[in-house]
């Protein structure tokens, strides 16, 4: 007689106990996991329990086969599948967990005459993770104890349907204490400075004199290969923005009729409070001919009056779902929770200050509709009025999404999501998902939906308009989340680069560049100075040959790319951007003397932070801009 396809309870936690009571490697390396599907209670309100049946055992039939022959799938009693993977090594059940959760994720379910799609949390614990974990509220009976076993994977489960990011969570690395900070708030951030100024500056110098005293002469090859790698950088931004000059253009008509699209908007409401109504309405008022559906998912820490304003605007409008999501701490957590509300073919996402342009949809969809998973638009600084930052943020800006972004896809072959004006295809973001680990999770989608074998695209005249921070202590703040971010995504995703086999050898290039070398470089930047101060104070100053010095010859050529950049931004600006030639002047100015150095010294900084496990979520403040004629009376 066959086995069941799904043990009820009381059998598959018979079948447990039996395997956890056999002595041996088989029983301790024994690991249960808990599949919840994050829809079901809507399945069954809708389908009563016959759908919730159907379901259950339609992801049965697909999940079965990935099975071995003594592996089991049980019901647990409360809407929840319960897997048995008897010996099993720990560090295989993630990734098999993890294509269970998105085979489960892509599956087109039937209930009577709908198709439909759920969302798994999926939490699990293995007999293997020692019992005397000193964990706040863990569990301390033996690895033999089937319920603690469960109880330890229905924990994890909790974990995972907060993240909605189809990764499965261990147990054990839900429970670790937080690392303890070494050094006081008040001087973590200076003493990290002065940690990246040693090793960077005197670090390198003590090598030179130490290989000298050696009799090993290190300075002329140094010396050369870091004049090298300064016109190799410089070389690379050049390409990079005459690329810029011809980006690519979407098809001037969509492949199919316009569908059903949404928008997600993220918000953190205490922030955002200020710029959360005017966003929305101008969302709902963009020029698309097909429905569009706009959902805001926040969350907040205690109730605010702009709620209920929130509420009265869906309900004058059907068009708007208010989603509260109240265990989120992280704008992917929104994004995820807000994947469950879509009914558009495809997704807009942006930010909760962003004004998308009348027809951002509709050229959106004529990417999509054409083979693209991804098209990322031009975001345009709408505050530059308000401060000298904002105004080099406006300018910064436009060397980043009219120049950089298109001339690297032109280039390398490949686009990123920026987190806000991108557009997805619904399967894809439903697959991809936002990690909130991950201080730059849409950096990270990016690279994780080019490894997935995604076509990611940059539209420089698909225009979004955000506020920019206004003082130089928030933009420290955002730009260290940022960096931090970005070394997180290098060191977590480099390696998977370089070995893919879905990545053309142009893609691996601009990726290993924008990864591996973007990084490094702000070190070596720093390396002129200990070359030169060495050879100073080994040989005098008189050694220096500025007149011939390949250095200043390199340092020239690195140092023209700015203008170069520059003027190139104010020739593909917005429009509104480039009324204000000043900006770029200054811009020019205080990015040479300042801005550049301060964003090298970020990355430095930023990397001394994720090294050392810090890791903290600054929010940018927003408030609702100023109307630039009333700025232009205060200036």
């Amino acid at each position: 007689m066959s086995r069941p396809l799904v043990y009820e309870a009381e059998r598959w936690r018979d079948i447990a106990w039996h395997v956890l009571g056999v002595r041996g490697r088989r029983a301790s390396r024994t690991v249960v996991a808990v599949v919840r599907l994050m829809e079901l209670a809507q399945v069954e309100a809708r389908f009563g329990s016959d759908g919730v049946d159907t379901v259950l055992t339609q992801l049965a039939h697909r999940i079965t086969p990935q099975l071995a022959p003594r592996e089991r799938i049980g019901y647990s009693g409360n809407g929840s599948l319960m897997l048995l993977l008897p010996d099993t090594a720990t560090r295989r059940v993630k990734a098999r967990l993890d294509r269970i959760g998105r085979q489960i994720s892509a599956a087109r379910l039937t209930v009577g005459t709908e198709q439909l799609s759920v969302t798994p949390a999926i939490g699990w614990a293995s007999a293997e993770e020692k019992t005397d974990r000193k964990t706040a509220g863990a569990e301390t009976t033996g690895t033999d104890d089937l319920d603690a076993l469960v109880e330890r994977a229905e924990q994890a489960a909790g974990v995972a349907a907060q993240h909605l990011d189809l990764t499965p969570r261990n147990w054990a690395s839900t429970t670790h204490l937080p690392r303890r900070k070494l050094l006081p708030g008040i001087l973590r951030t200076p003493l990290q400075i002065l940690a990246t100024l040693a090793i960077g500056l005197l670090l390198p110098f003590l090598v030179l004199a130490e290989f000298g005293k050696a009799g090993v002469d290190l300075v002329a090859p140094a010396y050369v290969a870091v004049c090298l790698a300064l016109v190799l950088t410089a070389l690379v931004i050049r390409w990079e923005t005459y690329c810029a000059l011809d980006p690519q253009r979407p098809p001037k008509e969509p492949a199919t009729p316009y569908p059903a699209a949404s928008a997600i908007i993220a918000a953190y409401l205490p922030n955002e409070a200020d710029t959360i109504i005017e966003t929305i309405q101008r969302v709902l008022a963009v020029d698309y001919p097909a429905p569009l559906q706009v959902v805001l998912a926040y969350n907040t820490p205690r109730r605010l009056p702009v709620e209920d304003e929130l509420r009265g605007l869906a309900a004058a409008d059907p068009r708007l779902v208010v989603l509260n999501v109240p265990y989120s701490h992280s704008k992917a957590q929104n994004i995820n929770a807000a994947l469950s509300a879509i009914t558009g073919e495809f997704v807009g996402v942006f930010d909760a200050d962003h004004h998308p342009d009348a027809n951002a949809f509709s050229r959106a969809w004529r990417w999509l509709s054409h083979g693209a998973d991804v098209v990322q638009g031009h975001c345009v600084i709408r505050n530059g009025h308000e401060s000298p930052v904002a105004r080099m943020v406006a300018v910064e800006f436009e060397s980043i999404y009219a120049v950089s972004h298109p001339g690297r896809t032109q280039l390398h072959g490949f686009g990123l999501f920026g987190g806000s004006n991108g557009f997805w295809r619904t399967s894809a973001l439903r697959e991809t998902r936002m990690r909130g680990e991950m201080l730059t999770e849409d950096i990270d989608s990016s690279i994780r939906a080019l490894l997935g074998g995604k076509k990611v695209v940059t539209d420089p005249a698909l225009l979004s308009r955000e506020l920019a921070p206004t003082t130089l202590g928030a933009l420290w703040n955002q730009r260290m989340r940022w960096a931090q971010g970005w070394f997180q995504v290098s060191w977590r995703h480099l390696p998977a680069v370089l070995r893919s086999s879905t990545l053309t050898t142009k893609n691996k290039i601009g990726l290993l560049y924008l990864l591996g070398w973007r990084e490094i470089y702000p070190w070596i930047s720093l390396q002129i100075i200990p070359l030169l101060a060495f050879i100073a104070w080994h040989d005098g100053a008189q050694a220096i040959e500025w007149d011939i010095s390949i250095f200043v010859l390199a340092s020239l050529f690195t140092l023209s790319v700015g203008p170069a950049q520059v003027l190139f931004a104010y020739r593909l600006a917005a429009p509104e951007i480039r009324r204000n030639r000043r900006w770029f002047w200054s811009y020019l100015a205080v990015s040479l003397f300042f801005y550049t150095p301060f964003k090298n010294l970020i990355a430095r900084v930023a990397q001394a932070k994720e090294l050392s496990g810090e890791r903290r979520w600054v929010v940018t403040p927003r408030t609702a801009a100023v109307p630039a004629a009333i700025a232009g009376e205060r200036a």
